[in-house]
């Protein structure tokens, strides 16, 4: 199941939820189903505060595996 990020159009606020199908998730700080989807791109190397100290891709350069160019597939 894919984590989307959200920001609500009412209030603001910034949020990740775990989405099934086309379903609409709920702003957390004031109920508002008006959200928009966001990008979301995962952090290589953080810790599970979010506090890692990554300054941007990794050694592959477009995805961020440390493994290398080539290593995702995706170039």
């Amino acid at each position: 199941m894919p984590i989307f990020e959200y920001v609500c159009r009412e209030c603001g606020h910034r949020f990740e939820r775990i989405v099934h199908g086309s379903a609409v998730p709920a702003c957390p700080t004031c109920e508002a189903r008006n959200v928009d989807k966001q990008i979301s791109a995962f952090a290589v190397g953080g810790t599970a505060d979010g506090g890692g100290t990554s300054s941007g891709p990794g050694s592959c350069g477009t995805c961020g595996d440390p493994r290398g160019p080539g290593s995702c597939r995706m170039n």
